[in-house]
């Protein structure tokens, strides 16, 4: 076996044809590896894939100003779905606040929640271990059925599925960040965004975080009337907030503590409903309360106030003392980064009938009214910079790693050439990553993303593939230096020699990495070290021994001086 392999190292250095092939193939390897990341996508870039959690979360939002009796039909809609679903033990709502804070909770502000138009909730399954459908598997199944049907029971209700993430937590997977000096432009933009969000493939929760405007009535005291009329403003205000809001009137002592429990008054549900969102029905409904001024004659509340229709006061956002508002969207289990540029190329072509458009960065964008001249930012942010910052953080320290193992093959070869060899060699394994990530996919459920744990993964193979590199190298010096053998002949025997030791290494770093492939954070790194490592061993038993080949190696070895 052993002198069979050194015969074909020996002819296949030897032989132009083969040589030339070899070199060849491995370049048309190379370049066809990197196209199956651009353009074609077979293998798909993302921070990290998802993560089979315990849990998730629903988050209900009915338009501002809904009632609580609207959110609770809601909230009753979802859980009909949720209670069909046979892996889901138990799960729980919380109406008109935010659930207990959550590592995604934290991100997305659910302890700001106070109003009766929110409701949350956390649905709790099977442990993983014992269920064959993952959390993220079923959010995809039962989101469409559930957005579907309970949407439509209010105008302008979204519902969104957060789960757990895998990674740091972000606001979404893409977020919008619109800014601008006037709110009314801010709204009208960050709503064509949010409209071409709705209708890219892959992204699904769209939503504004922005209040909406509605129509409000707004109670004024007449303090003139109600001071002829001998009736207390204070009296006015407390009979209203009773009414609708309940008060405390009394305490009953407990039988088994030493508390009070306070005693609430106010009317009941059906009395507090108005029969339409009209100044005539809340006239009718305040005429029907009555005070008692201090004469104790009972006088209608409407003959006290009046009623003024108003626009809602929305709530002013700003990051950084600048205005701005958030359009946010999740992923359908795809990347972020190809639906966020196929959506920034909707935005190119379609926002030129309103704004002058400008590139600012990589993917930022400076929009200007054209009749107003105002000037707005559009600036992406949330899961999608995480991937962009870290996949060029992550190749900026690949880079230095290429460089430092460089130098330090040049300050021990005093060899641009082997240097170069070796960095070639180790650079290669590449073309095993990619395709190792291909690979799995076809053999996954879900998509199988190159993810920054897989980048780790190809930068620590730099090193072990150059420890194979030096290995051959080192021993094709001793045998030329030592043993006086012809280049050919010290290449071949030296591959062949070092194959059992590189073998050995290869297969020790692969089984110890299939405990990693399994993992769903750091399957990639698992998957990287495995097929990287197969290749980085073809590579320094095939193209690495016809490199040296072409290398004036008595040169580079300072034999030419003995």
């Amino acid at each position: 076996m052993f002198k069979k392999f050194q015969d074909t190292v020996f002819e296949g250095i030897q032989n132009p044809k083969k040589r030339n092939l070899i070199l060849a193939a491995t370049l048309a390897a190379f370049i066809l590896s990197v196209l199956m990341i651009a353009p074609s996508k077979m293998v798909l870039a993302k921070m990290l894939p998802g993560k089979n959690n315990d849990t998730f979360t629903i988050y209900a939002t009915l338009s501002e100003g809904s009632s609580i009796e609207q959110t609770t039909r809601v909230a009753e809609c979802i859980s009909g779905h949720l209670k069909k679903e046979k892996e889901i033990t138990d799960f729980e709502i919380f109406l008109g606040m935010g659930a207990p804070l959550d590592f995604a909770g934290l991100i997305k502000g659910s302890h700001f929640k106070n109003s009766e138009n929110v409701a949350e909730i956390v649905v709790n399954l099977t442990k993983k271990h014992h269920r064959d459908e993952p959390s993220y598997f079923m959010v995809q199944r039962v989101r469409p059925l559930i957005q579907n049907e309970c949407t439509q029971l209010h105008s302008n209700t979204t519902i969104t599925f957060v789960e757990p993430p895998a990674g740091p937590p972000v606001l979404a997977a893409i977020v919008a960040e619109v800014y601008g000096q006037e709110s009314d432009g801010i709204r009208e933009l960050s709503l064509r965004v949010a409209d071409v969000f709705k209708n890219t493939a892959g992204l699904v929760d769209v939503e504004i975080m922005q209040d909406d405007i509605y129509d409000t009535f707004e109670v004024e005291v007449d303090s003139t009337k109600a001071s002829l009329s001998g009736v207390n403003i204070k009296q006015l205000n407390d009979i209203l907030y009773l009414a609708f809001e309940g008060m405390q009137i009394a305490v009953k002592n407990s039988d088994v503590a030493n508390d009070q429990i306070p005693i609430y008054l106010s009317l009941g549900l059906e009395s507090k409903k108005f029969s339409s969102k009209d100044i005539n029905a809340i006239n009718a409904k305040l005429s029907s309360l009555k005070l008692m001024n201090e004469m104790g004659m009972m006088t209608p509340i409407t003959e006290l106030v009046s009623i003024v229709p108003k626009k809602s006061n929305p709530m002013i956002m700003s990051k950084n003392l600048h205005k701005m508002t958030n359009v946010m969207a999740e992923t359908d289990m795809v990347s972020q980064v190809y639906p966020l540029m196929e959506a920034r190329d909707t935005i190119l072509k379609t926002f030129d009938d309103r704004y002058e458009i400008e590139k600012t960065g990589l993917f930022n964008l400076k929009l200007t009214d054209k009749e107003s001249r105002q000037v707005y930012e559009l600036i992406w942010d949330g899961e999608m910079e995480v991937t962009l910052d870290t996949f060029v953080e992550l190749g900026a320290a690949f880079i230095a790693a290429l460089v430092l193992i460089f130098l330090l093959m040049v300050i021990y070869y005093k060899s641009y050439t082997l240097s170069g060899i070796i960095l070639l060699g180790s650079f290669l394994s590449i073309i095993g990553v990619i395709v190792g990530h291909y690979i799995m996919d076809l053999f996954t459920s879900d998509t199988f993303f190159l993810t920054a744990t897989s980048l780790i993964g190809f930068i620590a193979l730099i090193g072990i593939s150059s420890r194979n590199s030096l290995l051959l190298i080192d021993f094709t010096a001793s045998l030329m230096r030592d043993e006086k053998m012809p280049k050919a002949e010290a290449i071949a025997y030296a591959t062949a020699t070092r194959a059992k030791p590189i073998f050995l290494t290869a297969a020790a770093i692969i089984l110890a990495s299939t405990l990693l492939a399994g993992d769903a954070v750091f399957g990639g790194l698992g998957v990287a070290l495995i097929f990287g490592t197969i290749a980085a061993v073809i590579a320094s038993l095939i193209i690495v021994p016809i490199l040296l080949y072409k290398a004036d190696l008595n040169r580079h070895f300072n034999l030419d001086d003995e």
